[in-house]
């Protein structure tokens, strides 16, 4: 398109962006205002996309890191032709698929952005993606705001973008100086941001974002640009076009007053129709499946670290599918994910200790198709737990496994726990939690994953446990096993992972005070078991659940879900770590937290001498 058509088309998109946010009464206008010409110039000149086939594997990406400029992006989406005018103007009403930050209830937005900080993240996924799984030519342009830019994931992104050399990748920073509340950081200093973003080895090229010739020729230089991502860092101006807004505090986030002023003052309504350029043809590589599943087969008997038994069998499921990919946090040799590596080492990504970026990466790649094991300690999640939670928004579907969880770790100490992993992955919307007690239980479910869809999160322990099922076992995810059953037991004994072990030898010690005891093994917290739950308490009438885990939020809060809309509530005791621990060997740490088969047995003893409900 000529330059005069494109800043005709700024003009445009920011006339609708005033329109759209009016009919809403809400949204946030003078920030999509700010990067109109910018997103012009892409869409008109730049952006190879098919909107009729938004999975066309050669398709560009467009990604507004900045997502509460959702009026902008809509606005684009209008202009291509690919939503009318009728469906523009229902922004952020009830049932609309124009929601107040993009979700990919549109099909052409790959991730759900508006938490800051999380755009390039994703963006770099698919880079890598697009580079070094699909080997196919499409570039990933990701518009960044400069609030955005004091998030420090922002600058895991900078880095590992730089290290991986992702030169299809470009970042556009919209430099408009106003944040929400006053002014940002560095202002208008764009030096200020190159020479930061310069350190991680990424090409900068500094413009005034209203020029529409110097958009042009930094989005050409970027695309001809070898070796290393470019950022376009882009003075503009917040409310670019409107008097009563342009460059002025207190006016974020907030329709504007006199619209109609405003679109006159803009130049009225148009209607131009943008012919985007389309995507070349392309046939993306995926690796053939080289064979049926061959899960791995352990001895029962044998004493096996359920994370030993993850590593063998996400490598067996990366042999199975060629779709199978793997992100590790410099952490493989401790999840074993490196064994993973040995077999496939052209689909495994290792991300250093960067676990917002590692999750975003695997974001962005089932994005594309791709299904990923992310793992690291599951301690180390809480890092990344806001992109967890608006992977479910993407409607993601990731495979995580944490390792090293709970006081069973022993002499590490508190701080590599993960005491409060299951709590935090039960929260998610949609999720799936999962921990196995053994090496085939660990086998089986981690194939199982493969197949599901959203969030699954799957708990591994460090060290060793009795192998106590057969490799033929099935673990359907929703179930449990009920590991010993009579007709006359007085109480049921609820565990997962580690705690199974020590339920079976109190079950041991009660059985020699002549108390039968119900052992259940709840290794899927989410979905729980309910029916074998329920049947459990109106057995016995009595029910202990007992976790390596804090008490808030974990197996016991899962087993206590079963009976609050149904079933009669067995009388229950919830043992869980409530101190704070401390180094000790495993067995010391299982005992001062009260969750150790001495603790469950006299837990029951006083059970039993108080009548059942």
């Amino acid at each position: 398109m000529q330059h005069e058509q494109l800043s005709e088309l700024g003009q445009q998109l920011r006339v609708d962006s005033v329109r759209a946010s009016a009919a809403a009464g809400s949204g946030h206008p003078t920030s999509s205002m700010s990067a109109a010409d910018l997103m012009a110039v892409l869409m008109g000149n730049h952006l190879r996309y098919d909107f009729e086939q938004p999975d066309h594997p050669g398709n560009d990406h467009l990604i507004f890191s900045k997502g509460h400029a959702s009026p902008l992006l809509y606005s684009l989406f209008k202009a291509a032709g690919a939503i009318s005018d009728e469906e523009f103007l229902t922004f952020r009403k009830r049932g609309s698929r124009l929601e107040g930050h993009p979700t990919p209830r549109l099909p052409w937005v790959d991730v759900a952005t508006g938490s800051l900080g999380q755009g390039l993240p994703f963006g770099v996924g698919i880079a890598l993606s697009a580079k070094k799984l699909d080997h196919v030519p499409s570039r990933v342009w990701v518009l960044c705001g400069d609030s955005e830019m004091a998030e420090g994931s922002m600058w895991e992104a900078f880095e590992h973008a730089g290290y991986e050399r992702l030169d299809n990748l470009t970042a556009i920073i919209d430099v408009n100086r106003l944040g929400q509340r006053g002014p940002t950081r560095h202002e208008w200093d764009l030096d200020a941001y190159a020479r930061r973003v310069r350190a991680f080895d990424w090409h900068t090229i500094e413009i005034d974002g209203h020029d529409i010739a110097a958009i042009d020729r930094a989005y050409g230089e970027a695309a001809s640009t070898v070796g290393r991502p470019t950022a376009i860092i882009a003075r503009t101006l917040k409310g670019r076009g409107v008097a009563s807004v342009e460059n002025r505090e207190g006016m974020h986030g907030k329709p504007l007053k006199n619209a109609e002023e405003a679109i006159a003052e803009l130049g009225g309504v148009r209607n131009m129709a943008v012919p985007v350029l389309g995507p070349p043809a392309v046939a993306p590589t995926r690796p053939a499946s080289e064979g049926p599943l061959s899960l791995p087969r352990f001895n029962i008997g044998d004493t096996v670290p359920t994370r030993d038994a993850f590593g063998e069998a996400v490598a067996a499921v990366g042999t199975a599918r060629g779709d199978v990919v793997a992100l590790d946090g410099e952490v493989g040799d401790s999840t074993r994910l490196e064994y993973f590596h040995k077999e496939h080492p052209e689909r495994y990504f290792e991300f250093f200790i960067a676990e917002q970026q590692m999750v975003a990466a695997a974001v962005g790649m089932q994005a594309r198709g791709w299904n990923p094991y992310v793992a690291t300690f599951a301690a180390f999640y809480t890092r990344a737990y806001d992109f967890v939670r608006m992977a479910s928004i993407s409607r993601a579907d990731l495979n995580l496994v944490g390792s090293h969880a709970g006081v069973a770790i022993g002499e590490d100490g508190p701080s590599q726990m993960g005491l409060e992993d299951l709590a935090a992955l039960r929260a998610v919307h949609g999720s799936t939690v999962l921990y196995p007690c053994d090496a085939n239980q660990t086998a089986q479910l981690i194939a199982a994953m493969a197949e599901e869809s959203g969030i699954r999160y799957l708990r591994t322990t460090r060290g060793g446990t009795p192998v106590i099922y057969p490799p033929s076992e099935r673990f359907p995810i929703g179930g449990s096993k009920l590991i010993r059953a009579t007709e006359h037991d007085q109480v049921t004994l609820v565990g997962a992972g580690v705690t199974v072990h020590e339920a079976i030898e109190a079950a041991d010690r009660l059985a020699q005070d002549g108390i039968a005891a119900r052992v259940i093994d709840l290794y899927s917290v989410k979905p729980v078991d309910t029916v074998t739950l329920r049947a459990a308490a109106d057995v016995t009438g009595r029910l202990i659940t007992v976790e390596d885990h804090h008490p808030e939020g974990g197996l016991g809060d899962a087993v206590q879900s079963a009976f609050a809309d149904g079933g009669t509530a067995p009388r229950m005791v919830r043992l869980g770590v409530r101190i704070m621990p401390a180094s000790a060997t495993p067995a010391e740490q299982l005992s001062e937290a009260g969750i150790d088969a001495e603790a469950i047995a006299t837990a029951a003893r006083e059970l039993i001498g108080k009548a059942p409900i």
